[in-house]
């Protein structure tokens, strides 16, 4: 467990890094831990309505920042993820998240059958662009994860929506296997000429934003 104030000093040091060390990699082992924490992020029912693409190849990683408004981060950081989320969630999925559940917690399927039905029943009430917007809102809950995952293990990120998600798809071939891209982030180690590392953070005070009733 580490102190508050050790917590504090990482979140202060993190910032939106414009600017990354194109020849700086993240080390493998931290890389894993990084990769683990998107795995461990919670989601709604247990769901997990996402995928996590980690893009190596530098073609395209050239072609997404393209579509990025030509942001360098894309094929500067030493990693870039495109997180993704699922465009429709089918009883057959639902069945097979729940075979995992009965496999992982020791419990029988049948034991799960009324959870399977307020399931179905909340995706059964939500239209198809509801789902999609309910399942990207999921895909931030995993960006705020690993952002704060890579702070405290010393690694820079950026999180970007500035992009075209239809090239998105299209270039990592997501819209037939039923996702959309929902939001990026770069992950490396910030350049040394990148001025916004020292920029002071703009934020209102705690006693403005978090508020007791």
């Amino acid at each position: 467990m580490i102190a508050p104030e050790e917590l504090l000093e990482r979140l202060r040091w993190r910032y939106a890094t414009k600017m990354f060390d194109p020849h700086r990699k993240i080390p493998s082992d931290l890389w894993q831990g990084l990769a683990e924490s998107l795995v461990l992020t919670p989601s709604s029912f247990g769901l997990q309505p996402w995928e996590f693409i980690h893009v190596q190849t530098p073609a395209l990683r050239e072609e997404l920042r393209a579509a990025s408004w030509n942001q360098p981060q894309v094929t500067d950081a030493s990693h870039f993820l495109v997180l993704a989320a699922r465009t429709s969630l089918t009883e057959a999925e639902v069945d097979r998240f729940l075979r995992q559940v009965a496999l992982d917690t020791g419990t029988s399927e049948e034991s799960l059958s009324g959870y399977r039905q307020m399931i179905l029943g909340f995706l059964a009430a939500m239209t198809p662009d509801g789902l999609v917007a309910w399942a990207k809102h999921q895909s931030y809950i995993a960006l705020g994860q690993l952002m704060g995952s890579a702070a405290m293990l010393g690694v820079d990120s950026c999180p970007m929506e500035g992009f075209d998600p239809a090239a998105y798809n299209r270039i990592l071939g997501l819209t037939d296997r039923g996702f959309t891209a929902a939001v990026a982030c770069a992950l490396g180690y910030r350049s040394a000429e990148d001025g916004s590392a020292e920029r002071p953070k703009v934020r209102y005070g705690r006693g403005e934003v978090v508020v007791t009733r």
